[in-house]
């Protein structure tokens, strides 16, 4: 039987253990706070041992990590090092270095390193992949995705790492390449020099574009993906009900002497079955231990996407920064 560790016992780390409790391959939890390790072990009925211990485990096949952000590339190396595959939750890496690095250390120990791009996972993104792939909309033409909400601002990283690897992931899988030019602005409102709010554009070959629109500051959660083709458009609103998920829109634009002739068509809802995408992601992990083969979102994946990112970093222009005043900040709002 596959046996997972997992190092993270935080929010996140709680639906992690919740998936692979489910999938019966949870073994071991660790986390910095040992309280929290021991909770998890009495409700997911694992064991709990130290991070240094977990991972130096000869009973483990792979680990996943949902630690904090900059811890994310030490442990995915050590688990690397003592023959563990690992899953490591996005953002895989905070900078190409390190993701280099990991890189490495994966190919050094001939284990599977994956990265959590949940949203990949997502039959109702698998369901709009095959309806492109099907020529459904004609030619892709552009890719725009919102995820905005009221979030969980965070000081170790901004939504650039944070939120936007999500989006990437979607877009270079529906374009099937990586862009050939990167910009992005955006602002930080709440801790200095930590973007908060983000407007990115990214151009592929062929004259396809994406825009992506991501902020922690919005008062309304959305996360909605539209692909434009030549030949219509889908939406996946994720903030949907089931049944209304995928939308199919068949909507035309010809040419009428200097102007242009807009027909619009009845939206129709596409089909999609319901599953939880954590599940299958954690089972795409255990199979990869078994098999010792990629998964979706394995390294290729999390290199193409951490690529992007650091493009996005070099590229960025800061248009507005908080001061240092947080308590001013408090009352203002």
């Amino acid at each position: 039987m596959t046996r997972i560790g997992l190092i993270g016992c935080g929010m996140w780390g709680r639906n992690l253990a919740r998936n692979l409790a489910s999938l019966g391959v949870l073994a071991s939890v660790a986390d910095q706070h040992l309280a929290r390790a021991e909770d998890f072990a009495g409700e997911f009925g694992a064991s709990h041992a130290p991070v240094d211990e977990l991972l130096s485990s000869h009973d483990l096949d792979g680990v996943v990590i949902a630690s904090v952000a900059p811890t994310h590339a030490g442990l995915a190396c050590r688990a690397l090092e003592c023959g563990l595959h690992a899953y490591v939750e996005k953002p895989f890496a905070l900078t190409l270095a390190e993701a280099e690095r990991m890189s490495a250390a994966a190919t050094e120990a001939g284990r599977q390193l994956m990265v959590g791009h949940l949203i990949r996972y997502h039959d109702a993104f698998r369901e709009l992949q095959s309806q492109v792939e099907a020529g459904v909309i004609g030619e892709v033409r552009h890719v725009s995705a919102n995820r905005l909400a009221m979030g969980r601002i965070r000081a170790t990283e901004s939504v650039i790492h944070d939120l936007c690897p999500h989006d990437v992931s979607l877009v270079l899988a529906i374009m099937g390449d990586e862009p050939e030019k990167v910009g992005c602005s955006g602002a930080s409102h709440v801790t200095p020099g930590n973007v908060d709010t983000l407007s990115s554009f990214l151009a592929f070959a062929g004259g396809r574009s994406a825009a992506m629109t991501t902020s922690w500051m919005s008062p309304y959660k959305e996360h909605r993906l539209t692909v434009s083709g030549s030949e219509g458009a889908i939406v996946f609103d994720d903030t949907r009900p089931w049944a209304e998920k995928l939308t199919l829109y068949r909507d035309s634009i010809t040419p009428d002497g200097d102007n242009f002739a807009v027909e619009r068509a009845n939206p129709v809802y596409l089909p999609v079955a319901e599953a939880e995408p954590l599940k299958q992601e954690m089972q795409a992990f255990v199979t990869s231990c078994e098999t010792n083969e990629p998964a979706l979102t394995g390294l290729d994946d999390a290199m193409a996407v951490q690529r992007v990112l650091e493009a996005m970093t070099k590229n960025f222009t800061e248009f507005g920064t908080a001061g240092d005043d947080r308590h001013a900040i408090k009352e203002r709002a």
